[in-house]
């Protein structure tokens, strides 16, 4: 997909408000617009909330979602809020379960200046933001009108790379929002090649600091910032990999700065490979109650001993491995391509992780002993592959597969199909206003499904004909926000 950088300004078809300024700046709306809300932390059921299959609630079970202490201040929002993808540090995908959305409509739909592939993110009444154009948008969420725009940068044109099937390269990942802060921490790819974190006051869209985050030693040609940004243990963690078609001498990396630090220096963790290994999978890290993160790295070049290919790592708030797992066939998955690392790990109840890859095998592992190469609790076949972020909301989690959407119901050390919707490649989905939510990528559509039994109650067209790879919905304020291409568009009751 392409996206001119020198694209006319955004179009907003229920209009109010004028475009922002040019590079460098920000232009502040109309203060009636809504500002960030102040800092909550999420509320949730007690742990031993009885939940009946398929059974929607407004939050996921307190083991799934609570951050713990000194986490859930980074990335938290107040109850209505989306402020990172998926909404919270462990990535659930869950929002509220009212108001009941039987059948979505088009509330309205803007346009920006670039292709998006991040999911955008909700505080009180905006909506942000970011385009492979270098480019962070705050919305109206009630109009689509614009607040504020701010172009920080120019992307790099594919032909500047050696590989990749993204054009031009900008930002790809999900921001992340300090609500307590009031910052947008975004990452994008720069001319001639780096990649640089950029944070913004949330209010106005202008600049706190930005810097330079591209991993040691590594050439930015061949390194792809794709993951979701984390907010945790008062840092910012970035994750990366490669181009589309795996060119050039990077491996995967994580990369972590103190918030507020616009020149110390930065933690990093490296795949211990020679080369690929990547942390690519969309939702970014995943982070657990006491601060630490779990990441999936893809396929490496393996010649022999393992190294940490195809596995689930552990990683301390400081970025040193605690611990990690491994299929037992995770050579013959890197000679093949198949990455565990599609998906980022899923945080269960019943201190359990659940993981998935290119090969649709459903793994349980035990979240305080990941189980080394083939500990994992129970293994069974899922689906054809699955690719991008799950949503959690006990006992069903939603996978994403190339053949479908795969509900599992989970117990303890097993997992079983609740339900599928088969025939379409259905997106990273979440959960909210009774339904389950998800795009299916081929035919730009957006499904609405019941959680009970995986019926489609709505279908709802997306402009089209295709949309970017792995796009997942956001959930607040009553409405459904989604991009495809250039726009970015709201669906309500």
């Amino acid at each position: 997909m392409t996206s001119s950088a020198g694209a006319p300004g955004p179009a907003v078809s229920a209009a109010a408000g004028s475009p922002g300024s040019s590079r460098g700046s920000a232009t502040a709306g109309a203060a009636a617009s809504g500002g960030a809300a102040s800092v909550g932390g999420t509320a949730v059921p007690s742990a031993g909330s009885a939940v009946p299959s398929g059974s929607p609630r407004a939050q996921p079970a307190a083991s799934a979602v609570n951050a713990g202490p000194g986490v859930a201040s980074s990335g938290s929002g107040g109850e209505g809020d989306w402020p990172v993808y998926h909404r919270d540090p462990a990535r659930t995908g869950v929002g509220a379960d009212q108001p009941s959305l039987a059948a979505a409509k088009q509330a309205w739909s803007a346009q920006v200046d670039g292709n998006i592939y991040a999911e955008p993110l909700v505080v009180g009444n905006r909506v942000y933001v970011a385009t492979e154009n270098d480019t962070i948008y705050a919305l109206d969420a009630g109009s689509g009108s614009v607040i504020w725009q701010k172009h920080v940068g120019e992307p790099v044109p594919r032909s500047a790379l050696p590989c990749g099937d993204i054009d031009p390269s900008g930002m790809t990942a999900t921001p992340a929002i300090d609500v307590a802060r009031k910052e947008l921490y975004a990452v994008g790819r720069f001319q001639p090649t780096q990649h640089e974190l950029w944070v913004l006051d949330l209010d106005s869209g202008n600049e706190k600091y930005h810097r330079t985050v591209d991993p040691p030693g590594a050439d930015p040609r061949y390194s792809q910032e794709r993951g979701a940004l984390s907010l945790a243990n008062g840092r910012v963690y970035i994750p990366f990999g490669g181009n589309f078609g795996d060119c050039g001498p990077y491996k995967g990396w994580m990369i972590a700065g103190q918030q507020g630090d616009a020149s110390g220096p930065l933690l990093n963790f490296a795949v211990p490979t020679q080369r690929e290994g990547a942390i690519w999978a969309p939702p970014g890290a995943v982070v657990d109650g006491g601060g630490d993160l779990l990441v999936a790295t893809g396929n490496a070049e393996s010649a022999g001993d393992f190294d940490y290919a195809n596995a689930v790592i552990r990683l301390s708030a400081d970025l040193k491995m605690k611990d990690y797992w491994a299929p037992s066939d995770w050579q013959a998955l890197s000679r093949s391509d198949t990455d565990i690392g599609s998906v980022s790990p899923t945080l269960l109840e019943g201190n359990q992780v659940f993981q998935i890859g290119k090969a649709g095998v459903g793994y349980l592992l035990n979240a305080g002993n990941l189980g080394k190469i083939g500990g994992e609790a129970f293994k069974a076949q899922v689906c054809r592959a699955g690719f991008g972020g799950t949503a959690y909301q006990p006992p069903l989690l939603y996978v994403p597969c190339t053949d479908g959407l795969i509900a599992l119901r989970v117990q303890p050390n097993h997992f079983d199909i609740a339900w599928r919707v088969s025939g379409q490649q259905l997106n990273s989905p979440i959960v909210a206003y009774g339904s389950v939510w998800s795009v299916d990528g081929g035919s730009a559509t957006l499904f609405q499904v019941n959680p009970a039994d995986g019926s489609v109650r709505n279908r709802l067209q997306l402009p089209g004909p295709t949309v970017a790879h792995f796009l997942t919905p956001t959930a607040a304020g009553g409405k459904i926000f989604v991009t495809s291409g250039k726009n970015v568009l709201a669906f309500g009751g």
